[in-house]
């Protein structure tokens, strides 16, 4: 598959909040967009609704047929198989977190979240009135891993959701079998609910496939709310559509105690756009990752070539790089560092939670220009201002 790579120029010139957030002198890898084109399967598709004039309220999921085409694919892509009563649909990834920590727990109830961690995460905990039981991941050489007897510590009788974040934004994390198994008997054990955040799932790197946490057995799957959307792998947040997979009846007639409305309507472009990436979009995907495996690389070369007091493990998963800066003794912030001297904007580390004090996000699914570009400037601006001998 071959298709053109936008111009700096014409990046620039996008209304997205990646592109429009800062100064038109900074190059922006913050937020979790990719710059890369359309696929053109989804381009074909909006046309074509355009073309028909088709922006009126669309049918429902189930009349439009887009609930049997998610089943589908998961049991192709993942092995693992959902009917169509236990999938419903929503604008998006973290209005339902909100919603399933309004809906399935307490104000005061217990929150397992494993830092460091996207931010929404923290922000809805505190922002519903519930306690965030927080248990770090164990940084190590080699990556992320969970601390099993910490986990045990972080929680108590009034603990009720581990809210899961799979594969893990923003170390990269994609979990193994195992350290799954692990997770799925310390919920049962504590007796959990879980929210599995599994947006990245299609956006794996090292040549496994992702493991549902629902699908880990009969029992995991009646506890467990999994959210998923097109919008991460196939790059189109703007179009406002995820999915939610709830794995009992219970979990489902709970959750619907909130009015119909408060989900907000359906996107009819958005109900276009997820048909064509499931049913159409595989090699786009596939020739995706392959570009993201490129970049994910380049990054983990230059950092062991020109910072090796950065500590940095490729991801597994997702294209971001979680960059440990604590040893460059910077004289402030990490991000603050490279927005003022480098002009590129990355993700604060400490908005992860105070595991991410040092440490800052880089977003590396842009073009290899402009990925040159951002490491470039950094790097210019660490031996100019930061005491490197680059």
């Amino acid at each position: 598959m071959t298709e053109r790579s936008p111009t700096l120029a014409e990046l620039r010139r996008r209304t997205s909040i990646k592109w429009q957030a800062y100064g038109p002198d900074v190059l922006p890898a913050w937020i979790a967009d990719m710059d890369f084109p359309v696929a053109p399967v989804i381009r074909a598709a909006i046309e074509a609704a355009l073309d028909r004039g088709d922006l009126g309220y669309p049918l429902g999921y189930e009349k439009s047929g887009l609930i049997d085409v998610f089943c589908a694919r998961m049991v192709a892509r993942y092995g693992w198989t959902v009917a169509p009563a236990q999938v419903d649909f929503f604008s998006d990834v973290v209005q339902t977190i909100y919603l399933a920590l309004l809906t399935l727990s307490e104000p005061g109830d217990g929150i397992v979240i494993q830092t460091p961690i996207y931010p929404p995460f923290l922000q809805a905990v505190r922002e519903t009135g519930r306690r965030a039981d927080i248990c770090p991941l164990t940084q190590s050489p080699t990556g992320y891993t969970i601390d099993f007897d910490l986990l045990e510590r972080a929680v108590d009788a009034r603990t009720r959701v581990f809210l899961l974040c799979h594969p893990h934004n923003p170390t990269g994390r994609a979990y193994t079998r195992s350290e799954l198994e692990g997770l799925a008997e310390f919920v049962r054990r504590h007796d959990l609910l879980v929210i599995s955040d599994e947006i990245h799932a299609d956006l794996m790197l090292d040549g496994r496939r992702h493991i549902p946490f629902a699908s880990l057995g009969a029992d995991i799957s009646k506890r467990t709310l999994t959210l998923t959307s097109p919008s991460k792998p196939f790059n189109i947040a703007g179009l406002c559509l995820a999915v939610a997979v709830f794995g009992s009846e219970p979990l489902s007639h709970r959750f619907s105690a909130l009015p119909a409305h408060v989900r907000g309507g359906r996107s009819a472009l958005g109900m276009a756009a997820a048909h064509a990436a499931w049913t159409e979009g595989e090699p786009w995907l596939e020739h995706t990752c392959a570009r993201l495996r490129v970049n994910r690389d380049r990054v983990a070369a230059f950092i062991a070539a020109h910072w090796p007091q950065v500590g940095h493990v490729p991801p597994e998963a997702t294209y971001l790089a979680w960059l440990d800066c604590r040893a460059l003794k910077l004289d402030r912030e990490a991000q603050a560092f490279f927005l003022r001297h480098a002009r590129v904007a990355l993700s604060e580390g400490p908005t992860f939670g105070s595991a991410g004090v040092g440490f800052v996000r880089l977003n590396f699914a842009t073009t290899p220009a402009v990925l040159e570009e951002i490491l470039g400037r950094m790097d210019e601006a660490l031996r100019r201002h930061g005491g490197m001998s680059g």
